[in-house]
């Protein structure tokens, strides 16, 4: 057996970063950048109007009021063709290019129009309200460092530097196998006392599909050597990253390791020390990294929040660490002494801090919906009472 920080090590080692791809900027939300986002022109490209008013010139405000013509209007995307001239004006929208020769924009609800005229007046105020040229970012600037994800804010930025297309680094290819004679469909065929519905791999699927992968799920596997190990081999060269439900530790009827031996499953770690989860395995075949979770519900969900987590982040481009986000939080009620192995307590959160479940059970999965958070609680943490502080990972 491995502890915790070990598993995490040697897992980690074989979870290379997925080659770089090209994708169009509509489908690139969420994704992280395998290259900087440079922009290909400046924003604004020319001085533009911040304001709805009148573009005019400081030396045709000399009077308290004064009469300039209005020549034209200005508006975004249709500027106005010629330049200001002694005594003239033009009517100007936000957003619209402000005219060669203009100084300011005078705000609509400051002046008087009276017909081709409009009256302006001095002294005005000393905002100018003029975008510059330039002024938000030019033509090389870098807008957004590469190993990133691409929010929508982030979007947006890329889209106004007139970027097309940006390089981001593939999701790794996930499918999911949930194994045992017991397990049945949601839905179907629940009349049999012996027969529980399939649970775990919605759950694994949908948090490898949070940190970045695209995931299959493959149909249920009955507890059937033969079968096992032709449908390993079958699904080996589809996907980065295999994870086996169930069928991990040592009962005659436990596969999940053995349905790889004809892979030539390289075995990185057998078993950790932790709890829940002890039985859960990693090792590869070919290129494919495999998971080997517990079948209990609790056990799976938070082996694979600790492991698959941070190899599907490593994997998609992100740094393994931003999946394991420790952060120290008061306890709202009191923890006993723990023992040899790391524990990993499910609990909520409120306002006096975090409450880990009464209800413990690696299978429980009313507790496990309640969940917020995980507890680590290093090997002999001595009791701890409310208001100290322990280490937790968002779940």
């Amino acid at each position: 057996m491995v502890s915790v920080d070990r598993a995490l090590q040697l897992l980690l080692a074989e979870g290379a970063t997925r080659a770089p791809e090209h994708i169009a900027l509509d489908r690139a939300g969420g994704r992280i950048l395998a290259a900087p986002i440079v922009a290909r022109r400046a924003a604004p490209a020319r001085d533009a109007s911040a304001m709805d008013g009148y573009a005019v010139r400081d030396a045709d405000l000399v009077a308290d009021w004064n009469a300039l013509t209005v020549i034209g209007e200005s508006v975004a995307g249709h500027g106005h063709t010629g330049s200001l001239k002694t005594g003239s004006a033009v009517r100007i929208f936000t957003g619209a290019p402000v005219p060669d020769g203009a100084d300011r924009v005078i705000l609509q609800e400051q002046v008087r129009r009276m017909g081709s005229q409009v009256l302006v007046p001095h002294p005005c105020a000393q905002k100018r309200h003029i975008r510059q040229a330039g002024s938000d970012f030019i033509a090389g600037d870098l807008l957004v460092d590469a190993g990133v994800p691409l929010t929508p804010a982030r979007l947006v930025a890329a889209a106004a530097a007139d970027i097309a297309e940006v390089a981001v680094f593939g999701r790794p290819k996930v499918m999911v196998i949930a194994t045992g004679d017991e397990l049945r469909t949601p839905g179907f065929d629940m009349a049999r006392p012996d027969s529980i519905p399939e649970s775990v791999s919605f759950g694994v699927a949908e948090l490898a599909r949070h940190f970045g992968a695209e995931v299959a799920i493959h149909p249920r596997l009955p507890d059937d050597l033969d079968r096992l190990q032709g449908a390993a081999a079958e699904m080996l060269d589809k996907a980065d990253i295999l994870v086996v439900i169930g069928g991990a530790s040592v009962g005659d009827r436990d596969f999940s390791r053995r349905m790889f031996e004809r892979a030539g499953l390289r075995l990185h770690f057998s078993k950790v020390l932790m709890r829940p989860g002890k039985p859960v395995w990693f090792g590869k075949a070919g290129g494919t990294c495999i998971l080997g979770l517990p079948g209990n519900p609790t056990a799976a969900m938070i082996t694979a929040r600790l492991f698959l987590a941070p190899l599907v982040a490593a994997m998609a481009g992100r740094e393994a660490r931003t999946a394991l986000d420790w952060r120290a939080r008061p306890l709202a009620d009191g923890l006993e002494v723990n023992g040899d192995y790391e524990c990993f307590l499910g609990a909520g959160t409120r306002a006096g801090g975090v409450s880990a479940s009464a209800n413990r059970d690696s299978s429980a999965q009313r507790a496990l919906a309640a969940t917020e958070v995980l507890i680590r609680r290093r090997p002999h943490a001595p009791a701890a009472a409310a208001g100290d502080f322990v280490e937790t990972l968002e779940f």
